[in-house]
């Protein structure tokens, strides 16, 4: 869940990196600068071009990559000197890169979900769930999905490029669409061997990923929609958030086992830590924005949402160890 619950909501939140032009880009004096700092400093002639550090040139910054980058931070300087507002270039704030990283906040919190699901895996859902529970191979897959979308978010906010950006919306796609079809399939038992689940599960698999394919090949190949995108992944969110509240409710009704309300925490956790996006600001000190404690908002949920999905699986097998003696 959480870029999968996370990304219900969160597939808004990639929104907020989408490169449309800016009231910065638009300035005269900031296209000013960025002519003529390529005039003077990204000439043919080796003896005028500006030297640019071996960490940054891995990270494929060259000349007018770097022009672009000073100005937008002299244009800055100068209007919070005068009093007036922070402006966006590009889409996106004008950040304080670091070791040559965009967003390094984005990035540190984008990589501590990705450890969040990687210690939920072999931590926590390899070890303490018996390979024979027919829920398993859903839960692995989970983490690996969840996985993939938090590096190639990193991978995103270390360099925003027309192909970062859009495995990145791919892969968050895959992980909303991951976390509708297997929560249908977690609160509905489709894993149940009979013949009529089987018949469910294999139409509901056939269909989630016929649909993720036709998204991707309007995406790529009809049009880089991003309203589409978002209401896309916000609809597939929000039939995750509305099963598992609903899940919640039941199993702690019928249960009263504390760990049963885990589920609809999460998911008021993510909306909160969602709504951060609302509050869109320049960044703190040149680095933290809203986008960057969203996703540092999201590590949590994640946490929590394994240690469920041992519990409940823990319960399960108990129950039916019950039934059966």
């Amino acid at each position: 869940m959480v870029k999968l619950t996370g990304a219900l909501l969160g597939a808004a939140a990639l929104l907020a990196g989408a490169a449309h032009a800016s009231i910065g880009d638009r300035l005269p004096e900031f296209r000013e600068c960025v002519e003529i700092c390529k005039k003077e400093n990204c000439g043919t002639d080796s003896e005028h071009q500006t030297p640019i550090p071996f960490h940054r040139r891995l990270l494929l910054w060259d000349c007018p990559a770097e022009c672009d980058y000073t100005c937008q931070h002299i244009i800055t300087s100068s209007r919070v000197s005068s009093s007036l507002p922070v402006v966006q270039f590009h889409g996106k704030w004008p950040f304080d890169r670091f070791l040559g990283m965009q967003e390094p906040f984005s990035v540190l919190f984008s990589l501590g979900n990705f450890w969040a699901h990687y210690d939920g895996l072999y931590r926590h859902i390899l070890p303490k769930i018996p390979a024979s529970y027919s829920l398993r191979p859903f839960y692995v897959a989970l983490a690996y999905v969840g996985m993939a979308s938090w590096f190639f978010s990193a991978v995103f906010h270390t360099r925003d490029f027309r192909v970062t950006e859009e495995l990145d919306y791919f892969a968050a796609g895959a992980n909303v669409l991951y976390g509708m079809y297997w929560t249908v399939v977690r609160v509905f038992r489709l894993d149940r061997k009979t013949p009529k689940r089987r018949s469910v599960l294999r139409a509901w698999t056939g269909l989630c990923i016929g649909l993720y394919l036709a998204h991707v090949a309007y995406l790529k190949g009809v049009r880089w929609d991003y309203t589409y995108n978002m209401a896309a992944n916000v609809a597939c969110g929000l039939v995750q958030n509305v099963l598992w509240t609903w899940f919640s409710w039941n199993k702690y009704r019928e249960s009263g086992r504390t760990w049963a309300i885990w589920p609809g925490l999460v998911v008021a956790w993510v909306v909160a830590a969602m709504s951060l996006e609302l509050l869109d600001f320049p960044p703190w000190w040149g680095s933290v924005d809203a986008h960057s404690l969203w996703h540092a908002g999201t590590i949590g949920p994640a946490v929590l949402f394994y240690h469920f999905l041992v519990k409940d699986a823990q319960d399960d097998i108990a129950g039916s160890a019950r039934l059966k003696a």
